[in-house]
């Protein structure tokens, strides 16, 4: 096993005295999926900003290829090599697929004064790299991203990122708003990126999502890591039964047995 591209060891984060973060280790390599579970609260939306940036931590070093990194905003984590893709997938939807895709890096012609933006060469470079993502039905650099389908939104702003030089890839919950077909789309293009040799961190709460990608898994529970395992070390059921709590499943499944025994008697 090589040496991690991205290491956290023992980072916590606090807020007004309370923790948001405890004691979070874990280890990024490239060309691997690890896939960051939790419910709703679990700490993962604080565990992501840290790792772009937006968060410092109160305590733990983050490395980066062996080098100990303090990321003072996300510009710092960018020129590590960490790159982050929201939900929604961070493209403006007034802006053609081009430009969204160059905004504040655009492509120029001309000289001097007479500079402007190279729209042909950045619709075509857009589009060419959805292309290699799998996306054919976008040929037109010009069309409006706010016309373009939750998944191909997801793939014009991870072509992005890759383009871009990425190392580190980080999607956060890239299929919670997509359909079937669409959130196939975008573990294709998980998968594709691990074969590039990129190191991706998934977070989601969507167990099948993860167990199909995913090579490492770490499950957070009120901003501790609850377990950190590989693939096919774990069941989806137990997966699945981390993530709710244990004693919680347990509740609700005397109540449901409960509740039928009263239905039964009656």
């Amino acid at each position: 096993m090589t040496a991690p591209l991205l290491r956290l060891t023992n980072v916590s984060k606090s807020f007004a005295g309370t923790n948001a973060l405890t004691d979070i280790s874990l280890e990024v390599h490239a060309g691997q999926v690890l896939c960051l579970l939790g419910d709703n609260g679990a700490g993962k939306s604080t565990l992501i900003k840290i790792l772009s940036g937006f968060h410092t931590p109160t305590s733990g070093t983050v490395e980066v290829n062996g080098e100990k990194v303090v990321f003072n905003s996300p510009r710092d984590a960018s020129s590590y090599g960490i790159s982050t893709v929201h939900q929604f997938g961070g493209t403006f939807p007034l802006m053609g697929v081009g430009r969204s895709f160059f905004v504040g890096v655009e492509p120029t012609k001309g000289w001097g004064p007479f500079k402007h933006f190279d729209k042909k060469t950045a619709g075509e470079i857009a589009v060419r790299e959805m292309r290699n993502l799998g996306i054919t039905r976008v040929t037109d650099g010009n069309r409006l991203v706010g016309s373009l389908s939750g998944g191909e939104r997801q793939s014009l702003a991870i072509a992005r990122a890759v383009y871009f030089g990425a190392n580190v890839l980080i999607l956060d919950e890239p299929t919670a708003a997509l359909g079937v077909k669409e959130a196939t789309h975008v573990l294709r293009i998980i998968m594709q990126a691990r074969a590039q040799g990129l190191a991706v961190i998934f977070v989601t709460h969507n167990v099948l999502h993860a167990m199909t990608v995913g090579d490492r898994f770490a499950v957070l529970i009120h901003g501790s890591k609850a377990d950190d395992f590989k693939k096919g070390e774990r069941t989806r059921e137990e997966i699945t039964d981390l993530m709710a709590g244990g004693e919680a499943m347990a509740e609700l499944e005397a109540e449901v047995a409960q509740f039928q025994a009263t239905a039964d008697a009656q």
